[in-house]
């Protein structure tokens, strides 16, 4: 099986930490969504504006409705997370 070596809090620097930084701050932790994305900085933070964006920018779809799409698709997917 492949595996992703995924970096830890303190091996962090630069736009990596303060994404890091800032998935604490907003969830408590570091979700494996995010944490997965460390090898490439430049594209975590790219993807975690792109969520914010869907997430929480200006929709016809309330909130719930957006975080129950995400949900449905990602079990008809079969993602776990």
């Amino acid at each position: 099986m492949p595996h992703v070596h995924v970096l830890t809090y303190d091996e962090t620097t630069g736009v990596a930490r303060k994404e890091y930084d800032k998935a604490i701050a907003r969830a408590g932790r570091i979700w494996k969504i995010v944490s997965i994305q460390s090898q490439l900085p430049e594209v975590m933070r790219d993807s975690m504006r792109l969520y914010l964006s869907v997430m929480y920018g200006d929709s016809p779809l309330s909130r719930a409705q957006r975080e129950l799409l995400a949900s449905v698709t990602s079990q008809i997917n079969h993602c776990y997370y």
